[in-house]
């Protein structure tokens, strides 16, 4: 038959406590190599104190005499320290902007005598504007070369530090549910702690006021304290009945939101669902704050179902959440050699019965992070 393995426990082992890490900072990442080969004791400590004053990105905000003050070194030194720490990995981090943290990560591949290194050191703006067919004739190469030098630059990493960043992704627990009932296509709405074990006070506090060996002051003290948790009790229930009703309005009010998606959610402000439910406004905003539901479409935010709307011409409000995404839509499916502008886009959302002006179509396409029309040109 099977015999299991047996292991001989030794109290001098390792626990599993001890097992468990987590990844290092930029800060301790660059230490440890800095340490790794540091000959200089008064250089390394200056390399210290930059590598103390980085932001989350990598880069230096500190001046070098901020730095030279702290710490008693002069100029020179700060400076022998600063190349010290951007030659570590990430290569760039100790700089003080993009163009010299690019620059930094080119000498580092030994591409010193690369086009690239024109372009990043004299011609940054240009590359960000996008501005190639004007650059190719400025500095004479055609625009294949510069494209593909363009394409090598997208390589190098501008923001170095980014990539041990401590921030952890945020886990979401949400606090209601909307689920749809097939016998009857309606829906029903319960919190995730239904069917757990409520609060509720003991009774045999209750008891011990009704027995006589209990003194006036116990008497006292266990009737003031009953009195704060059933406060607590009402206030708690409350808030759930609070919660209960604003979600019960959004659900009555998105309805074709929740069957069909998000192309369908209608313009709804917090004023709205106060008015419906007879509560402040104010109530109302922190109800829906930081609780999430989850949906047929997906977990989301109660606040991200409340979005501004604008009449179209058929005299119906539509949710400027619904036009960002035509816009979007558009942007993606245009010819990347021939890209389509804000006034371009004015014109055909006239068409879907939409007017807006082209600064407003600008300001939606900013807010999705989308660039305007000549950054996204391809130019092969």
């Amino acid at each position: 038959g099977y015999k299991t393995q047996e292991f001989e426990y030794k109290e001098d082992a390792p626990t599993f406590e001890q097992f468990l890490t987590k990844p290092p900072s930029l800060n301790e990442h660059l230490e440890w190599q800095l340490h790794m080969d540091c000959a200089e004791g008064e250089v390394c400590e200056a390399a210290e104190c930059v590598i103390g004053n980085l932001d989350q990105d990598g880069r230096l905000n500190a001046t070098n005499e901020e730095i030279a003050a702290a710490g008693g070194w002069s100029d020179e030194i700060v400076e022998r320290a600063r190349a010290i720490v951007m030659t570590l990995e990430p290569v760039g981090c100790g700089a003080r902007d993009v163009r010299e943290c690019l620059l930094a990560q080119l000498e580092a591949r030994g591409e010193t005598e690369r086009l690239a290194v024109q372009l990043i050191r004299d011609h940054l703006e240009e590359l960000q504007q996008h501005k190639l067919p004007h650059l190719s004739k400025q500095i004479g190469v055609d625009l294949e070369t510069l494209s593909a030098e363009l394409h090598f630059i997208r390589t190098l990493d501008p923001f170095p530090g980014r990539r041990y960043s401590s921030e952890e992704p945020i886990l979401i627990a949400p606090e209601i549910y909307i689920e749809k009932l097939e016998e009857d296509d309606d829906y029903t709405i319960y919190f995730a702690d239904d069917g757990s074990p409520r609060l509720r006070v003991n009774p045999s506090y209750q008891n011990m006021l009704s027995q006589d060996g209990t003194t006036k002051e116990t008497r006292n003290f266990i009737k003031e304290k009953m009195r704060s948790a059933i406060d607590l009790l009402r206030n708690i229930e409350h808030r759930r009945q609070t919660i209960y009703r604003v979600v019960e309005s959004i659900v009555h009010r998105q309805r074709e939101f929740l069957d069909k998606g998000v192309q369908y959610i209608k313009p709804m402000m917090l004023k709205d669902i106060a008015e419906d439910i007879g509560m402040h406004l104010s109530t109302v905003s922190r109800v829906v704050n930081r609780k999430y539901a989850h949906t047929p479409q997906g977990v989301i935010e109660l606040r991200r179902f409340f979005t501004e709307g604008m009449m179209n011409e058929d005299g119906e409000e539509v949710s400027t959440r619904i036009i960002k995404l035509k816009i979007k839509k558009l942007i993606e499916e245009e010819d990347t050699h021939n890209p389509i502008t804000d006034d371009h886009v004015v014109k055909i959302l006239v068409k879907d019965g939409i007017k807006l002006s082209r600064r407003t179509v600008a300001k939606y396409r900013d807010q999705m992070n989308i660039p305007g029309s000549r950054e996204r040109r391809a130019v092969l």
